[in-house]
């Protein structure tokens, strides 16, 4: 009998060291699982070239999107009325997704991912039936002001199915109305939009003392971020067979609004965007909407930041070199692109098309 109860004790102990075991086991996995999608979201290295290949849903097989800009400011600043000519045009259109060239939340960004500023500003403003399609948007210097994370993370995408937020990446379209081959096959009739994370290459941000605190998680150290950027977006412009290259950022490479022409972006980012013939530059930053030409390339840029507050006026020191339009005031833009033709047009907060822009490429030029 003292045996037997002997036994049974280093049975009882030997199944407690075994379950302590599982429960360490188990939280070891838990951790390890949670570092592992907190290296994801802060990962510095976020693909560029890696592309989602996509086609154009339209029967002739061209491609219609919105892009709109600095917009997350809960409806006020007339963001709700834009949303609502947003969602006139895209039904028109059919549109086939809408690109934030970034501030989505505004003062701060996003506190975290239960920060109920992200459907306050953006699920419950956005509401048009037009507009329930995935939402492709950049960062901008706002955004990094407040939990950078929490807008790249997927838990956002379960809140609201159609936000899509990335540092980098690219999308391309077949404009055919067939799929090409393979995922590098994307020669002929295609268009790629080159998404790049603009915030990072800006001096001011980074001076300290700064009145403002930005989250630099995933981009530290700088140099080694921006390098890896502009290798990533050299080769991705390089491989690119597609009719037309478009790049979209947060901050104006030119404006003659009130941040005007961001000299870092000159510097680094333009000569790439010359040396590979890109034919859009649409970016946000400046609160107003703004068609300038590249008088030494084929470029021409686009500036869609009138989602919400604006009407600060063109820059006294502004360079005016090859403006074309400048709008102070809310809107939007929208592209409608085929196999040979890009038609852009700007439209105001009451959704009167103010500007347009028409491109050609004939036959040979693809």
């Amino acid at each position: 009998m003292l045996m037997q109860r002997k036994n049974n004790c280093m049975l009882k102990k030997k199944m407690s060291s075994t379950l302590t075991m599982k429960s360490d086991s188990q939280i070891v996995v838990i951790v390890l699982l949670q570092l592992f999608l907190s290296c994801l979201l802060s990962c510095q290295y976020l693909p560029l070239t890696n592309a989602r290949q996509l086609v154009a849903k339209q029967a002739d097989g061209s491609l219609n999107f919105l892009v709109v800009g600095d917009w997350g400011r809960k409806g006020h600043y007339n963001q709700s009325k834009v949303a609502y000519q947003m969602g006139r045009i895209g039904k028109d259109l059919d549109v086939e997704f809408i690109i934030s060239t970034g501030d989505n939340f505004y003062d701060d960004g996003l506190t975290g991912v239960a920060d109920t500023n992200f459907s306050k500003s953006f699920s419950q403003i956005y509401t048009a039936k037009s507009l329930q399609k995935p939402w492709y948007a950049v960062l901008g210097n706002h955004d990094y002001r407040g939990d950078v994370l929490a807008q790249l993370s997927p838990v956002l995408k379960k809140i609201d199915k159609r936000w899509h937020c990335e540092r980098s990446f690219t999308l391309k379209y077949n404009l055919s109305g067939l799929p090409s081959a393979s995922a590098s096959d994307v020669g002929g009739s295609a268009v790629e939009l080159f998404f790049v994370d603009t915030p990072p290459f800006v001096n001011k941000y980074w001076e300290k003392p700064n009145e403002h605190h930005y989250d630099w998680r995933g981009v530290t150290p700088r140099k080694k971020y921006i390098s890896h950027q502009l290798q990533k977006l050299d080769n991705a412009l390089r491989t690119s067979n597609a009719t037309w290259k478009i790049v979209i950022g947060h901050h104006p490479i030119r404006s003659v609004g009130h941040q005007g022409d961001t000299r870092e972006l000159i510097q680094q980012i333009l000569p790439i965007l010359e040396q590979y013939k890109v034919d859009l530059y649409i970016n946000g930053h400046d609160h107003c909407l703004e068609h300038i030409k590249s008088l030494t390339s084929s470029i021409q840029y686009l500036t869609s930041g009138g989602g919400s507050k604006s009407w600060r006026g063109i820059d006294k020191k502004a360079n005016m070199d090859g403006l074309v339009k400048y709008y102070d005031g809310q809107g939007f833009l929208s592209l409608e692109i085929s196999g040979t033709h890009l038609h852009a047009t700007f439209y105001d907060v009451q959704g009167n098309a103010i500007h347009k822009l028409d491109l050609s490429k004939s036959a040979h030029n693809f």
